[in-house]
């Protein structure tokens, strides 16, 4: 994938993080990026390794695990154990402050499964509390204008 792509993995159980990633992916045109939309249960480890740009838009479900569409995804990463030292990604996890001990435990699993992995993080998670009443999208969209600076160097790095 070229350094000039976005792909934005979705996880969810709802659709919620789903319409988040779709409400994203026009402003990295703003940006001069390409977005790509990919479901978790479309990704492999191999695709994932393959990626420069990650942004990883995920929900949380029961006690703090991922969507049942990123299961199988997590698992096969953890076993297979790929390198993603190329890799530059972003998380933004949604979750429930009513349930702080697993508050954006989705985004939290991606996030240190990649680092794992060797794939550097960009910026801070994005943090989305289902409890606000605030609309997801629009928390993600304000956090997305300020990590895309961060975005656009890892972008040049990688081209680079």
């Amino acid at each position: 994938m070229d350094a000039k792509t976005l792909t934005i993995l979705t996880a969810t159980m709802s659709g919620t993080s789903e319409m988040v990633a779709f409400e994203l992916e026009p402003a990295t045109r703003g940006h001069g990026l390409k977005a790509r939309i990919l479901k978790a249960g479309q990704a492999t480890p191999a695709g994932l390794a393959e990626q420069k740009l990650l942004l990883v838009c995920t929900s949380t479900y029961g006690t703090g695990e991922v969507p049942d569409e990123a299961k199988a995804l997590v698992a096969d990463l953890d076993a297979q154990r790929p390198s993603l030292e190329g890799l530059r990604y972003g998380v933004v996890a949604l979750g429930d402050m009513k349930y702080p001990a697993t508050f954006c435990g989705g985004g939290k699993t991606f996030d240190a499964l990649l680092t794992e992995l060797g794939a550097t993080r960009i910026g801070a998670i994005c943090e989305i509390d289902a409890s606000t009443g605030v609309y997801p999208e629009e928390v993600a969209e304000e956090w997305f204008e300020d990590w895309v600076p961060a975005l656009l160097e890892a972008a040049a790095e990688s081209a680079g």
